[in-house]
């Protein structure tokens, strides 16, 4: 298949997961009430520390794009993130912990590195922070300072950090504490976006 026609379909897939995207709720600035239901949200989520979710990723930085079906397990520091993409057939896989990152499904041998995000894009073409999303994947603030508005529920609607905004449209609220369902991280032309159709904390 030519590469314009393979970057087309990889476009298409970009939009139709954008539609998966709901418009932004209604944000509430926080106020100290939200931040203390926030911090003890958080307290809960990090006693759930082995997770899977199931659903659909896409990315782009406004030149190059890529969409696919996700499965990321995280255990402690030990993940394992498969996406399968559908417009090259190909299956890969980053997994890892604290210690380094492994990519395999892109070359005969396994690809190796420190840092997860600099394996993604230099092999892929991905700029994803990865280490913060496996916090702002649940609503949770990475370390560090971070701005957040909420929605009408109290859950938050919006995270601004290290550069990034990441919004969230809809909450499995039979989850406890209820986590995202849609959530659409960028930083300039950067994207990150995630349907999550099922989580299994």
């Amino acid at each position: 298949m030519k590469r314009w026609s393979i970057r087309l379909l990889a476009a298409i897939g970009i939009m139709l997961l954008a539609g998966c995207v709901t418009s932004p709720t209604r944000q509430i600035p926080a106020n100290a009430r939200m931040l203390a239901a926030q911090e003890l949200r958080e307290q809960a989520l990090a006693q759930h520390t082995r997770w899977t979710l199931e659903g659909r990723l896409g990315v782009s930085d406004g030149r190059d794009s890529g969409s696919g079906s996700l499965q990321w397990q995280q255990d402690g520091a030990v993940f394992r993130f498969t996406v399968h993409a559908p417009v090259t057939g190909k299956t890969w896989v980053l997994s890892g912990d604290a210690q380094g990152a492994e990519l395999e499904g892109l070359r005969d041998a396994a690809i190796r590195g420190g840092d997860p995000a600099e394996l993604l894009r230099r092999e892929v073409g991905w700029q994803v922070p990865f280490a913060q999303l496996v916090d702002w994947v649940r609503a949770v603030r990475a370390p560090g300072t971070a701005n957040m508005q909420f929605d009408a529920q109290g859950l938050p609607a919006q995270i601004e950090q290290d550069g990034w905004t990441i919004r969230y449209g809809d909450y499995d609220l039979a989850q406890s504490p209820p986590l995202p369902r849609r959530v659409f991280a960028s930083q300039g032309e950067r994207r990150v976006r995630l349907a999550i159709r099922r989580w299994q904390p």
